[in-house]
């Protein structure tokens, strides 16, 4: 008998790209990483003063065991998000805030829809809740956009919640009214994945970019956080703003205190410092945002007329190129990376065919320069 859950078992095996791209580290040979996304490591800019004053003049002796998060941290999210301070649950980060909205919502067994394509955290985090996933489609036709009939087709009578993510990672396109209007006729809580809000190129007129000042009659739970709005992902602070009506609200905000009252993982420190810390935030945004701007204005001038295409991206740190249809999608980023240029395959986010790439535009631009030309030189090979 196994001492062990189920739920706790991963596999260990490592797919041939990560192996190889293992060994040809281990030899020491140089890799061009297009998939980097911590923004601490990728060359941006930071006030690095106004941080580090902000976390000196903090009042780290003190415990305040606040379960939803102490009241002036509510109150500045609520300012932020434009939604109540009594709807603000403060948490540890977004996939905390996914783990707590799991067990509020489901039961072990429970469905929850999430998009496909979609980020693979999500498998790691439902499994370890006890919760299934079921996915609705994501759709490209010149523009990504959901496939609204699929959200009907993927729901079932275990189904608790779905998931949307917006800007969507990898594929980049933003929740449209319609679309969140689809998924508010099922009845079922939806939980807005927001993290990347901030980092728009282009995007419909009917846009949603917070779910929970729009929620109506649903109950809508918008995820934020310092990782993304402030490129702070060691600082560990991401919120739930709650829309919906005011009893469901109150139903879940008490759920939600229940459950974080049992860890009580948000530190007091950082949640005395984010005034500074949000405030220090606008010079990495706007450090991000150019990065971001630049490296897609690139990606798009080096592979014009190239086989190899960039698909179209509303808003995000990402990038997906198609490529010719003449080698399997593991072979062309085996071959990229004998290269030197480490890509991520789009099986890795469950798109639906291939062969397609997944590239992070948060590369140092040098190094995304130097990639996309490999990228597009053999692409005509």
């Amino acid at each position: 008998m196994t001492r062990f859950s189920r739920r706790s078992a991963y596999a260990a095996d490592r797919n041939a790209l990560s192996l190889a791209l293992g060994a040809r580290r281990a030899r020491g040979e140089r890799v061009i990483d297009l998939t980097t996304s911590n923004p601490t490591t990728a060359g941006l800019h930071y006030d690095d003063h106004a941080i580090a004053a902000a976390l000196a003049n903090v009042a780290a002796m003190t415990y305040e065991p606040a379960a939803l998060g102490l009241p002036q941290t509510r109150e500045l999210i609520a300012r932020y998000t434009q939604v109540d301070a009594s709807r603000i649950v403060i948490t540890a980060s977004t996939s905390e805030a996914y783990a707590f909205l799991f067990k509020a919502l489901c039961d072990p067994g429970d469905h929850v829809l999430i998009p496909a394509p979609s980020y693979p955290l999500f498998d790691q985090l439902a499994g370890i809740e006890g919760v299934t996933l079921a996915p609705y489609r994501l759709a490209y036709d010149g523009a990504w956009h959901i496939d609204t009939p699929s959200i009907a087709k993927a729901t079932s009578d275990r189904t608790r919640a779905i998931v949307a993510v917006s800007p969507n990672n990898p594929t980049g396109n933003v929740l449209t009214r319609g679309e969140l209007a689809a998924m508010q006729a099922t009845k079922l809580p939806i939980i807005s994945d927001e993290v990347f809000a901030e980092y728009t190129f282009s995007s419909a007129a009917d846009s949603v970019f917070c779910a929970a000042r729009e929620a109506g009659e649903s109950l809508v739970f918008s995820l934020g956080g310092l990782s993304k709005l402030a490129g702070l992902p060691q600082m560990k602070l991401g919120w739930i703003a709650l829309g919906g009506p005011d009893a469901l609200v109150a139903e879940a905000i008490d759920r939600l205190e229940w459950i974080a009252d049992a860890f009580l993982s948000v530190a007091a420190p950082v949640q005395h410092a984010l005034p500074a810390l949000l405030a220090s935030g606008a010079v990495t945004r706007a450090s991000i945002s150019s990065r971001l701007a630049r490296n897609l204005a690139a990606l798009r001038a080096t592979l014009s007329g190239s086989p190899a295409t960039v698909l179209s991206v509303e808003a995000g740190w990402y990038a997906m190129v198609r490529m010719p249809n003449t080698r399997t999608e593991e072979a062309w980023a085996m071959a990229l990376l004998e290269l030197g240029v480490y890509v991520h395959p789009g099986h890795f986010f469950d798109m639906e065919s291939e062969p397609y790439l997944v590239l992070s535009l948060l590369t140092p631009e040098a190094d995304w320069q130097q990639g996309a030309r490999v990228i597009g030189e053999l692409s005509r090979t």
